[in-house]
């Protein structure tokens, strides 16, 4: 049995065999925005969780999701639906949870999508106002908005190409950095103590797990392109690995050379001195480089952030699409363009979803990066690994129902329940401190996560409707396409 799939008609399709490993892979570490992580997340992560215990706590969250990942690999060589944790908790918990789970990823990767836009927005602004044009931040994230909107209406692989240039200046100019530490031994030489339970226990580190594991949100996309992928039953697993352990092998290393480039007995106190910590990156960047590679580093942290949103977008908008196709939202979302294979309406959708949120924010007059970045990320963090420990239990349901698919315990049974777990426990511990974790205050600290809730009920109810009036579509909930 290689895939649980149900019939649809062929022209209403994602484009088959459009992207391989390699593409898959700079989809989804682009979603990680490698540079905005290393320069805007890990400074913060160091502040106000476990400080100089960060490379060790990227090295126990990698772990972490490379034990999700041995059950997620193997459902996805049964289950092929660019709805990804939608449909495999659909096949393993059922439709009421798949339409719950449906809803969920859908605000999820609309608020990190359009969160990452004020961030954007305000990058872009500091940048060319640096150059003598200033302009609100606004202007420029609308911009890009429609940018995004237009790439995202056409063909993925062209996003992909897209995406493949600007990681890989990311990753260059950071391992420039990193080499630049490396060669001249730090501030007072090379050490593994990073790494060892003192550090990783000092300060709170609860909170560096949190921030290590935001940092790796968008993994988990190598599903969403498996209808588009060439061999997907090879090249999703092998994206999803490679995917892992590359940002985990780059956070690591590099969280661990920022620490060793200021000292880490220095660096709580030199992360307090700075006016912003997230400028932490480049003055390590001038004082181990040269103040040329800083002018780089600030155009790159533009482009990192805008094929993360990129990134974001060609998520949210299959993720719609699938949803219209099963029937959970209007069948006219559910339909993929003629020329392009695209799911041309669910971009769409997605785009005009960014440009209310945004113009309400820029109406209220609220800051792009503590109001819009800082909430939406962390609700989106917060429904990402809902969605994740929804899809371990899942797997380990679906493969109960299923004997005969999987004969290796791990991959069905241990990994699914230790990884579910644990992703139980941070969705509780993110829910009660979102207040002090998104810098929300009052009414608006439980609204916030309250969304997540909020987008479960309605998908639940949307698929209990579906079950009345078409309970053949309600049973199909996950399936996905027929070759």
């Amino acid at each position: 049995m290689d895939a649980i799939q149900t019939s649809t008609p062929g022209a209403n399709r994602l484009k088959k065999n459009t992207l391989g490993t390699a593409a898959v892979t700079f989809l989804v570490v682009s979603a990680a925005a490698p540079l905005t992580a290393v320069a805007g997340g890990v400074p913060l992560a160091m502040l106000l969780g476990n400080g100089a215990g960060i490379p060790g706590t990227f090295l126990l969250v990698t772990a972490i999701l490379l034990i999700f990942a041995v059950g997620y690999v193997a459902m996805a060589r049964h289950i092929r639906n660019a709805g990804a944790f939608y449909a495999y908790t659909a096949q393993g918990l059922g439709g009421a949870l798949g339409g719950a789970a449906a809803l969920i990823a859908i605000l999820a990767y609309n608020a990190m999508q359009i969160g990452v836009f004020g961030m954007f927005g305000a990058a872009t602004s500091g940048l060319l106002a640096s150059l003598g044009l200033t302009l609100p931040w606004w202007v420029y994230t609308f911009i890009g908005i429609a940018a995004v909107g237009v790439l995202g209406y056409r063909r993925v692989d062209f996003s992909a190409k897209l995406l493949t240039v600007l990681v890989v200046l990311e990753y260059a100019v950071v391992l420039v950095i990193d080499a630049g530490i490396l060669l001249k031994g730090g501030d007072s030489g090379l050490t593994a103590s990073p790494f060892t339970a003192p550090a990783f226990f000092s300060g709170s580190p609860a909170i560096g797990i949190l921030f290590c594991f935001a940092a790796f949100i968008g993994f988990e996309a190598t599903t969403i392109y498996s209808e588009e992928a060439r061999e997907p039953h090879r090249t999703v697993p092998r994206a999803t690995y490679i995917s892992v352990l590359i940002i985990g092998l780059f956070y690591m290393l590099t969280s661990w050379l920022m620490v060793m480039g200021e000292g880490a007995d220095k660096l709580g106190d030199s992360l307090k001195g700075l006016a912003d910590p997230t400028t932490f990156l480049f003055v390590l960047a001038e004082r181990y480089v040269g103040s040329w590679i800083v002018t780089l580093m600030q155009v790159l942290f533009v482009t990192s952030l805008f094929a993360g949103v990129l990134a974001f977008h060609n998520g949210v908008a299959r993720y719609i699409y699938v949803a219209g196709r099963e029937k959970l939202l209007p069948a006219s979302v559910g339909v993929t363009h003629d020329v392009f294979q695209s799911p041309h309406v669910g971009s769409l959708v997605q785009t005009a979803i960014a440009m209310v949120v945004v113009a309400f924010f820029a109406y209220a007059g609220l800051d792009p990066v503590l109001a819009l970045f800082s909430w939406l990320t962390n609700v989106a963090t917060l429904a990402i690994i809902v969605l994740m420990a929804m899809t371990a239990f899942s797997i380990l349901v679906f493969f109960r129902r299923n004997p005969g698919l999987e004969s290796n315990p791990f991959s069905t049974t241990i990994f699914p329940v230790v990884s579910g777990v644990i992703l139980t426990v941070l969705v509780y511990f993110i829910a009660v401190n979102f207040g002090g974790l998104a810098g929300a205050e009052g009414a608006l600290a439980v609204f916030l996560p309250a969304l997540v809730l909020i987008a479960a009920v309605i998908g639940l109810l949307l698929s209990l409707r579906l079950k009345a009036a078409d309970p053949s579509a309600y049973a199909r909930l996950g399936a996905g396409q027929a070759e």
